[in-house]
């Protein structure tokens, strides 16, 4: 048995930002698929009922894929994981954010809102937790799946009125990522940040799903390689600094994170500290309401510091001007 050991699942996006992240940093541990014969030892380090669950030697259980990347990072230090311009380091962790709070809403429209995608969804999960022994009532099991998931959607933001925004969303910025790692081998430079391992995680969700995946092999062929050396991918060159990258991340920023994920992550925030019970926000001139999120609004406003606390970086505070997302990250704001 090793020091580290990780409960997860090959479904889970945030299990594999996470797996990547111990491979890439050279760390031994254990994969352990959570399944009914897994369950009673993951049951006793967990304190939700999901993962990833990191068991680590000198920390406790942790099932937060954001810290867990944090605190490995900084008891591993090397190779970083860390952009040696501290502008990319903070504009790592809006990406993180993005991929695990707003990319996130399309894997699960991608995966749970549509045929044959969901039924193919729920037959691997059935594979998972039955650790590959189908039950006998595999029709009624399945369905029992989907509709558990499918009651799920609004609660991370998938309603009907929301999904044409989302397919936009998703379609652009993955269209936008190409063309950044069609001159890069990860999101900074020659080496994974943060950026990378969350929205590999979601992207390789994608990628299994039959729907979403066609798409990205024909349209983003980058993506679609890049995703794939995630999984175990390897420090190729030096990071690079943000002016060497600006031609093509720029637009990531402008096209698309300040038209979608920072407009409702503001107002989820402020949602949230007023108390109210759902969030309303217009996106590209068009409304968009769902459940209010306390973790992302937690999530957010950690960002947000991050921010400020570089807010004399003249490169980081002319970018996100350039982007239109400077006022997102005012000290007025929330």
């Amino acid at each position: 048995m090793t020091a580290y050991r990780l409960f997860g699942a090959e479904t889970s996006p945030y299990s594999l930002k996470v797996r990547s992240f111990l491979t890439y940093k050279g760390i031994d541990f254990d994969w352990i698929a959570r399944s009914q014969a897994t369950e009673e030892e993951f049951q006793s380090f967990a304190r939700v009922p999901t993962v990833p669950l990191l068991v680590s030697p000198n920390r406790a259980p942790n099932q937060d894929s954001t810290d867990i990347l944090s605190c490995v990072e900084n008891d591993h230090a090397e190779p970083s994981s860390v952009p040696d311009d501290p502008a990319c380091a903070v504009l790592a962790l809006i990406l993180e954010d993005y991929a695990d709070e707003w990319l996130n809403k399309v894997m699960f429209l991608k995966r749970w809102g549509q045929k044959p995608d969901r039924e193919a969804a729920a037959d691997r999960t059935m594979e998972q937790l039955f650790d590959g022994k189908l039950p006998r009532a595999k029709k009624k099991t399945r369905d029992q799946i989907i509709k558990r998931m499918r009651d799920r959607l609004p609660l991370v933001g998938v309603e009907k009125k929301n999904e044409k925004t989302l397919n936009t969303s998703f379609e652009r910025f993955a269209t936008l990522l190409n063309k950044h790692l069609e001159h890069n081998l990860f999101i900074f430079g020659g080496r994974p940040s943060v950026a990378d391992f969350a929205l590999a995680g979601q992207f390789s969700q994608m990628l299994i799903d039959e729907t979403p995946g066609a798409w990205l092999r024909e349209n983003t062929p980058f993506v679609t390689a890049w995703c794939e050396f995630m999984d175990a991918p390897k420090a190729g060159a030096p990071f690079k600094p943000l002016e060497e990258l600006k031609e093509t991340l720029l637009p990531i920023f402008k096209g698309e994170i300040t038209q979608t994920y920072l407009p409702w992550a503001s107002a989820n925030l402020a949602a949230a500290q007023d108390k109210q019970d759902r969030t309303s926000v217009k996106i590209e001139k068009k409304a968009f309401e769902q459940v209010t999120q306390h973790y992302a609004a937690t999530s957010f406003k950690s960002v947000q510091k991050a921010v400020r606390r570089l807010n004399e970086n003249e490169a980081l505070s002319s970018f996100l001007d350039e982007a239109g997302a400077k006022d997102f990250f005012e000290p007025s704001k929330n």
